[in-house]
């Protein structure tokens, strides 16, 4: 299955191209230290709003720090809040599809009525009211984005389970005295997991489109720790003189996002069961 898998993938040239980007990125978070020219919170005042140059290749911003320098150390706060808070979104998605797929009756009843109620309430407005009573720091902005991303998740998960429940393996497993929790884990939640993980992947780039938005509007990731949205919020005021502020920044969260996009749109034709015989 995973020759097929990685012969399939290889075909899909999008996909493909986002799982190197991806890749890049991560390397990149890893080993900002050696790789940054420059710390990334060091000022200077006599060099402030320089453009990209032989010794700052994207410019400085309104204090003086490397640009470059930031964007790179930015790149590890994108990357910790897209796969901390998706993990949480699937911790709670999965765990609440699966009880409510294999269970049904009234529990399955009451976790879709949970799950229609926290759909009604617009995401990003849920997110930003709830962070106004929070201290705007990464950790609450990571559990506040991984606790309103769940419902898509566990729809998804309720409607793989209730028909893989009906499985000849699944009766099986029954007739054989297994307990439910055995069969939720090891029958039920492995034939799930190829659309969680398309979900996921996709879900990761709009965690971090999430993240850049709330550190924009001064309500995510605060200073003088470098995230790409709120280089973005330094830059607006410099729009007409300085634009390297909001181009790169905004040019790394719309590759990364595209990135994520491609990657997921490819897993799921890959990991499509229909034409995994191919």
């Amino acid at each position: 299955m995973w020759k097929i898998f990685w012969r399939r993938f290889k075909r899909n040239r999008l996909a493909l191209f986002g799982a190197v980007i991806i890749l890049s990125l991560a390397v990149t978070a890893i080993i900002a230290p050696l790789i940054a020219p420059f710390d990334p919170n060091q000022q200077d005042i006599l060099h402030r709003l320089e453009p990209p140059s032989a010794r700052h290749f994207l410019g400085t911003d309104d204090l003086g720090r490397d640009l470059l320098s930031r964007i790179i150390y930015g790149t590890r706060v994108s990357l910790l809040v897209g796969f901390v808070a998706v993990g949480i979104a699937i911790m709670i998605g999965a765990l609440l599809g699966l009880f409510s797929g294999y269970f049904g009756g009234r529990l399955d009843a009451l976790i879709m009525r949970l799950v229609d109620i926290m759909l009604c309430f617009p995401t990003f407005f849920l997110i930003l009211m709830v962070i106004a009573f929070l201290e705007p720091n990464i950790w609450n902005v990571m559990v506040v984005i991984g606790l309103t991303g769940w419902p898509g998740l566990t729809r998804l998960v309720r409607g793989e389970c209730l028909s893989v429940r009906e499985r000849e393996f699944v009766q099986a497993a029954k007739a054989l005295g297994l307990s439910n929790l055995r069969i939720m884990l090891v029958h039920l939640l492995p034939n799930v997991m190829a659309p969680v993980l398309v979900a996921a992947t996709l879900g990761i780039g709009g965690a971090i489109l999430t993240e850049s938005a709330l550190s924009f509007l001064g309500l995510g990731v605060q200073p003088p720790t470098a995230s790409w949205g709120n280089i973005l919020t330094a830059g607006k005021d410099y729009i007409t003189m300085a634009w390297w502020l909001s181009l790169y920044p905004g040019l790394a969260i719309l590759i990364t996002v595209l990135a994520y996009n491609l990657l997921g749109e490819g897993l799921r034709d890959v990991l499509d069961p229909r034409m995994m015989a191919e």
